[in-house]
């Protein structure tokens, strides 16, 4: 049973209409996380005869992963803070760059209480296609739990997957 199974049954759907639509169209995708931890990357590679479209993914935890792996500048994470709009874009353009994707989302948020005041459930999406301007969402939860916030996180991740490959 995949983990997006486990998730539920519209998860499961959505994950499968993105792996289909990258299939078809001959699309590779990678992820960049922080917050959801490789959720996202997870479900993408749950699904037999279609998770050859996944590329690859960085799971960026850590303001140094960030920019060791995605080359996301420190300056950019110190100006804007780790979870930002220009970080999230940073992170995207990033797995593209350190992928052979064509098309990358990242994810960075605040999944819990434990968040600075006012921001947990805080998360900054992107979405960058070789070719395309990068597409950017800012979702906030609130304080919701750490699952919940992870769970819709990977969904707004695959719906940002899914408005690049069409």
């Amino acid at each position: 049973m995949s983990l997006a199974h486990t998730l539920g049954a519209p998860l499961d759907t959505l994950v499968q209409q993105v792996l289909g639509e990258a299939c078809e169209r001959g699309l590779r995708l990678s992820t960049a996380e922080s917050c959801t931890g490789g959720l996202l990357a997870s479900v993408l590679t749950d699904v037999p005869g279609r998770s050859h479209a996944f590329e690859r993914g960085f799971v960026t935890y850590t303001d140094e992963a960030k920019c060791e792996l995605l080359g996301v500048p420190l300056d950019l994470i110190k100006r804007h803070d780790a979870v930002s709009d220009p970080v999230a874009r940073a992170m995207a353009a990033g797995a593209l760059e350190h992928s052979r994707a064509d098309i990358a989302v990242s994810v960075t948020g605040y999944a819990d209480g434990s968040a600075p005041e006012g921001r947990a459930g805080l998360v900054y999406l992107a979405a960058a296609r070789v070719g395309r301007p990068t597409i950017t969402l800012k979702e906030e939860y609130g304080d919701i739990g750490r699952e919940r916030v992870r769970e819709r996180a990977v969904v707004a991740g695959l719906e940002l997957f899914r408005s690049q490959i069409v």
